[in-house]
């Protein structure tokens, strides 16, 4: 007959062998879908080095905006030495102008005597004697007025045989472009008694002749404002060469316009 051997205790848990672990860390990969992964481990790794690549070529830029700074400081020092330099020129070139100017102006109101007296001789009536011509120097502006006429006038005294002759020696007075006729007016007209001359007004057989009488005058005017370079024309004619060639002379080099 036959047995049967059964153990039924290995059936029991605490009977049952335990499996044996295996040494080291087991890895509980996720399965599946894996690219957030890889998206994730790309960024990680690769944001680092996009900012620190971003961060070498911003220290690259910043050393080269610093050397573009510094040249044009230097620049800029250049210009501000060439800009006082050319106000400097500008300034002196103002000075001379002004200088040249006043000069000119000067120059510009000059009146030849000797167009002066010609132009007396032209327009004296035959009937008038000049005796004596005084220059009157321009009168000193009052502050806050403005400045008189720079050339000054004239002072003319003499003899006339009539108050007539004396009105007409002023009317051609008038006329004349060297003078203002609005300041020519007669100061002084007097009947006085001819100067004598040898042989009058002696006793004749006890007859005593006494001289004509005269007009004795003084005529004052101021000369005319007007530049001398309007006036060539009217110089040309009294003779004046030399001044009429040194005027042309600067108009034609500008200084005097035309």
């Amino acid at each position: 007959m036959y047995s049967l051997d059964v153990n039924f205790l290995k059936d029991r848990p605490e009977y049952q062998k335990k499996p044996e672990r295996k040494r080291g860390i087991a890895l509980n990969l996720p399965t599946g879908n894996l690219t957030p992964l890889y998206l994730g481990v790309a960024l990680g790794v690769g944001l680092p080095v996009l900012l620190g690549v971003a961060w070498w070529l911003l220290q690259g830029k910043i050393v080269e905006l610093e050397g573009t700074l510094a040249q044009l400081e230097q620049e800029n020092k250049r210009l501000d030495t060439e800009i006082g330099n050319l106000n400097k020129i500008k300034a002196e070139t103002i000075a001379i102008k002004g200088e040249t100017q006043a000069l000119v102006t000067v120059f510009d109101q000059i009146r030849p005597w000797s167009a002066m007296l010609q132009d007396l001789r032209d327009r004296i009536p035959a009937a008038v004697q000049i005796k004596s011509i005084k220059q009157i120097p321009p009168i000193a502006p009052q502050p806050g007025q403005p400045a008189n006429n720079p050339a000054g006038g004239l002072e003319i005294n003499g003899l006339a045989r009539s108050f007539n002759d004396v009105n007409d020696f002023l009317l051609s007075l008038k006329q004349s472009q060297f003078l203002k006729p609005t300041e020519s007016r007669i100061l002084t007209a007097t009947l006085v008694d001819a100067p004598l001359t040898p042989g009058v007004g002696q006793l004749t057989k006890g007859v005593i002749i006494k001289p004509p009488q005269v007009v004795e005058y003084t005529i004052q005017s101021s000369m005319s404002d007007v530049p001398a370079s309007e006036l060539i024309r009217e110089l040309e004619k009294k003779g004046t060469v030399g001044l009429v060639t040194r005027i042309r002379s600067m108009q034609q080099t500008g200084v005097i316009p035309k």
